[in-house]
């Protein structure tokens, strides 16, 4: 029987020297005691005690791919049998080469529920630390401690995470099972029991006003809540004092919610029910047919796109517009307004119409797609590009306006608007510039779209693009007094 003894604080090294020792040796697993630190000796006889180490010039071992990574994490256990399973996968691995992929095994389905704690523990660590501020010890740095109780040896693997989110200042974390220090420069992990530290600032009352406002009592599920916040973390937390009040009162804030008036709905919210409310007056047969055209485009349902998006934004200028300017879509904030081109792109447009000598108010201004597309990132709306069928879903809204409009000169912002208007996909650099004829004696001219100046990398480009943007618009004026003094 051989005996060894790791110290067992999570440090994969240890073992996987020990391993590759007993593999070289030919100990089979069930001549093998492992035990961690101090604990008790082999009961069964009196095996002499050894760490062993790797024979020199022995050959590496070759395992599956996966399995360092789950033994890695698999070490990080507090479970003392969890060196004998390792060791035991290990063996069995060499004459079974998929062994980790069959899922019924019971010592794989052993050590997907090891890994499985493992990473539930790093993740409660991550979000029930608190930290408190102490007496900075470098000046111009401000310092913080954190105590936390794990229950597995998850703080080396964890530390990385808060050496990332908190770069700028000096913490340490302490735990009964190890604890990592942040100065700056170096990250450094102990495996070594530490000392709680002794702290309080003002984020402690930060943290209870915080929590007091965002507890819902109308979704209060206490065992939903506990298996998300074990109690055992309650007492390292100081937002968890307020929880048995929280609960308590639960019941009584759900009725007072339920008395008071509904708060105010958002602007647009208002602006739609108008519209609504205007639609079911009549049915729009005495309106002017821009107009008509718009009240229909607002229950426009020909894709997904309506969806999600807050309402349709349609084109807005005169009826009897010599310049049409296409863009591509609305965008976070047209879709919320209603109105095309007064966001940040919008801003770029109507510098550029001005210095063009353009007015703005005397062109039409409209989107190929009627509706904005994007995608969520937090509480952020972030714009996507609409797909070759959302923009021939739409296509029909832009021909009814160019019918009506019948402006002498469209102009294409970008390559969806181009798309849309042709029925072409072309680079803009290749169209860019020079005037295109289209039906009934109508020019087409393509820039690019403002937006995609402001995503430009680095200024220096975008003071380029810009000037060329600033161009194409003078030669869209030029073009707009030539085709009238001709009388086109």
């Amino acid at each position: 029987m051989r005996e060894v003894t790791l110290a067992g604080r999570g440090d994969f090294t240890e073992w996987r020297e020990a391993a590759r020792a007993l593999l070289t040796d030919g100990v089979a697993p069930q001549d093998v005691f492992w035990q961690t630190g101090q604990s008790p000796g082999y009961l069964f006889g009196q095996a002499a005690v050894s760490t062993p180490r790797a024979a020199a010039g022995s050959a590496p071992l070759s395992v599956p791919k996966g399995f360092l990574a789950a033994a890695e994490a698999a070490v990080c256990h507090s479970d003392p049998l969890r060196f004998d399973l390792l060791y035991r996968l290990l063996w069995r691995i060499g004459a079974e080469r998929t062994l980790l992929e069959v899922t019924s095994d019971p010592d794989v389905v052993m050590l997907r529920g090891m890994i499985k704690n493992i990473r539930r523990d790093s993740h409660k660590m991550t979000a029930f630390v608190r930290f408190r501020e102490v007496e900075a010890v470098q000046a111009g740095r401000r310092r913080f401690v954190a105590w936390f109780e794990p229950e597995h040896f998850i703080v080396a693997r964890t530390a990385g995470f808060f050496q990332r989110r908190f770069t700028d200042m000096d913490w340490l974390i302490a735990t009964p099972k190890g604890s990592a220090a942040w100065n700056g420069q170096v990250l450094k992990t102990a495996g070594e029991p530490a000392a709680r530290p002794e702290a309080e600032d003002e984020t402690d009352e930060l943290w209870r006003t915080y929590f007091a406002n965002i507890f819902n009592p109308a979704r209060v599920k206490i065992r939903a809540m506990q298996s998300e916040m074990p109690k055992k973390y309650w007492k390292n937390m100081p937002e968890a004092s307020l929880i048995p009040d929280l609960i308590a009162g639960a019941e009584k804030r759900v009725a007072e919610m339920a008395a008071r008036e509904a708060s105010q709905a958002p602007a647009f919210h208002e602006r739609l029910q108008a519209q609504w409310q205007g639609r079911e007056k009549g049915d729009g047969a005495d309106l002017p047919p821009l107009e008509r055209l718009r009240r229909e485009a607002s229950t426009c349902t020909r894709c997904p796109l309506h969806c999600h998006a807050t309402q349709t934004v349609f084109g807005e200028g005169p009826e009897n517009a010599s310049v049409m300017f296409v863009g591509e879509q609305p965008g976070d904030t047209e879709d919320l307004a209603g109105k095309p081109f007064i966001g940040p792109a919008g801003k770029v447009f109507d510098e550029a119409v001005a210095v063009a000598g353009i007015d703005r108010h005397q062109a039409y201004v409209t989107n190929a797609v009627k509706h904005f597309k994007y995608e969520r990132r937090g509480k952020r709306r972030i714009h996507m590009r609409p797909e070759a069928g959302e923009v021939a879903h739409c296509r029909w809204w832009l021909a009814k306006e160019i019918e009506i409009i019948r402006p002498r000169i469209v102009v294409a912002l970008g390559a969806t608007a181009y798309l849309s208007l042709t029925g072409e996909s072309r680079p803009i650099a290749e169209v860019r510039s020079m005037p295109i004829p289209m039906q009934d004696n109508r020019m087409l001219l393509v820039t690019t779209h403002p937006a995609a100046i402001l995503r430009m990398p680095n200024e220096d480009l975008r003071a380029r693009s810009l000037t060329a943007f600033r161009s194409d618009l003078v030669g869209v004026k030029r073009l707009s007094e030539t085709l009238s003094t001709s009388g086109h």
